[in-house]
């Protein structure tokens, strides 16, 4: 299979979003996808109540994602996801091994939109500097063009 492009996967992970929001829970998706471009895995935000603070698509993505693959084959993976992994994410992401992150909004323009909302208590770290802290040449990239826009209206609707 071929790579598809980076607003293919976006979009995907936009429509996994979308479905989050149906069953209740916060719109972020997220999907995995290997060296060869087939999308290996897929996650929307889960419910994230007192008990589970750590329902964020990305960090349940590898939570699964670790347990499923080698860490020889997660590096050689891409994570697209509609928002820039937060630093617990982004810690997860280091800690599964996977090499590349492409997300369609950064964690600045979320926080832009939800401001202080006790719902999205956004960190100031970008994951770059998560990554740069660490040992391990991930690399980040952002989209631009109409996904970007699309899920930045996405994230204003719900917020």
């Amino acid at each position: 299979m071929d790579w598809m492009g980076d607003d293919y996967y976006l979009k995907k992970a936009y429509q996994i979003a979308e479905e989050a929001v149906e069953k209740g829970n916060f719109p972020f998706g997220a999907v995995l996808v290997d060296k060869e471009g087939k999308i290996i895995m897929e996650q929307g935000n889960v419910e994230i109540t007192e008990s589970k603070c750590t329902g964020h698509a990305e960090t349940q993505l590898m939570e699964r994602a670790s347990k499923k693959y080698s860490k020889d084959f997660l590096w050689d993976c891409t994570l697209f996801t509609t928002v820039e992994p937060c630093a617990m994410c982004s810690g997860a992401i280091y800690w599964g091994n996977v090499g590349k992150v492409v997300y369609g909004i950064s964690e600045k323009e979320l926080l832009s939109i939800t401001g202080n909302n006790i719902n999205n208590p956004t960190l100031d770290m970008p994951s770059v500097k998560v990554f740069e802290a660490g040992q391990k040449n991930i690399k980040v990239a952002s989209a631009a063009g109409e996904i970007h826009f699309l899920i930045l209206e996405q994230h204003k609707n719900y917020w």
